[in-house]
């Protein structure tokens, strides 16, 4: 196959057209700076920014106040977990897990630099969080929670409602990073505090995302300024990188009922065919993960090697996040929920996009047994 078989849209997802069109006119027409007071920077106010927080408030069900726009998921993350710590006056307590976005990860190192407790808690072999576990973590000082809403590796969604009522409950903020999850079926903000998400993962631009901070929330911004964004991130917008991250919520929330169930019937075709190659192994469980992720992991083989091989045949896929992928060491989300290393080293990450057919999957399946079979052969470690 000469064109290109895109199976890594974790980590990245093609700009839809509409959105490119979209955005296209605030780039050349509509380009003012939304902070100023004559008509083009009122045009570039209400038809781009604040048109843009009306849509995505909308297809999240909350105040439009609520969104605070950012250059993505990563500043979004540091905002809402640094943010709520830097508004404390004390030393605090906060929750994570051990298998989130390195995003959040050093985050909590950071608070943990600061004089400020972390507890991470451990997943089953699954990756999800027990809520029992969540339940006797938590504490009178707890400040924050940040789980995130599902893996980025592999595809676990997390029982985020249940997890943030029993936050809610002892008085703690909750935080969810939603990267993978929004846009890829409805999420439930009910005890939900923060929520991050990012355009790229859901066919918008790159360098623009948003943070949701339920209304009474205190917290300090992490850039001074011009006290844009409610004071919480000064910088002028980046009014048509917002305008593409609306168009592509749209976009999904307008192709949801159907995009997921026809991803979800790919998806559990390749598990079904990639669990025949003799000692695989599907990492995540079978239901309850994203639609459009399958991770493997291969006995006596490296997961670099078969990324490598396989986009010699024009198949893109990866090894885990997209954000450490440079990175030889194995991954803590499959060392969390009990990998060995041999297992952890032999991971392939799959995933699914609206640009996906059917004969992208065939073509992957008929490669996929091949590579591994050619790799086992000339590596010491299938021995």
């Amino acid at each position: 196959m000469n064109e290109l078989v895109y199976l890594d849209n974790a980590a990245t997802t093609p700009v839809a057209k509409s959105v490119r069109e979209k955005m296209s006119e605030f780039f050349r027409d509509k380009f003012g700076n939304p902070s100023s007071l004559y008509s083009a920077a009122n045009t570039a106010r209400k038809e781009g920014l604040e048109r843009s927080r009306e849509r995505i408030s909308d297809f999240l069900g909350v105040r439009q106040e609520e969104i605070i726009f950012t250059s993505g998921a990563t500043e979004s993350d540091n905002l809402a977990i640094k943010g709520v710590a830097l508004s404390r006056d004390e030393s605090a307590h906060f929750i994570t897990t051990e298998i989130e976005h390195h995003a959040v990860l050093h985050a909590f190192e950071w608070l943990e630099d600061q004089g400020h407790e972390v507890t991470f808690l451990g997943v089953d072999e699954d990756g999800r969080v027990k809520p029992e576990d969540l339940s006797n973590a938590l504490r009178d000082d707890t400040a924050l929670v940040s789980i995130m809403y599902a893996n980025n590796e592999i595809g676990t969604i997390e029982p985020i409602e249940e997890l943030a009522e029993i936050a809610a409950e002892k008085g703690a903020l909750f935080h969810t990073d939603a990267v993978q999850a929004y846009g890829k079926f409805p999420l439930d903000l009910e005890h939900v505090d923060l929520l991050s998400a990012s355009g790229h993962k859901i066919y918008g631009p790159k360098g623009v995302g948003f943070l949701y901070r339920r209304k009474g929330v205190r917290m300090e911004p992490l850039i001074h300024g011009g006290g844009h964004e409610k004071g919480l991130r000064s910088g002028t917008e980046n009014v048509p990188g917002i305008v593409g991250l609306a168009e592509a919520t749209e976009l999904m929330a307008e192709e949801q009922a159907q995009e997921i169930p026809r991803e979800q019937k790919l998806r559990d075709k390749i598990i079904e065919e990639v669990l025949k190659i003799p000692d695989s192994r599907l990492n995540g469980p079978k239901e309850n993960r994203l639609p459009n992720n399958a991770n493997f992991s291969f006995k006596g083989i490296e997961g670099e090697s078969i990324v490598m091989k396989l986009d010699n045949r024009n198949i893109a896929t990866s090894t885990g996040s997209a954000c450490s992928s440079p990175s030889l060491e194995p991954s803590h989300v499959l060392l969390s929920i009990g990998l060995p290393l041999s297992l952890a080293h032999g991971s392939l990450r799959i995933t699914l996009g609206r640009e996906t057919t059917e004969e992208d999957v065939e073509y992957l399946l008929e490669e996929l047994p091949d590579v591994v079979e050619e790799l086992r052969r000339a590596s010491p470690l299938s021995n």
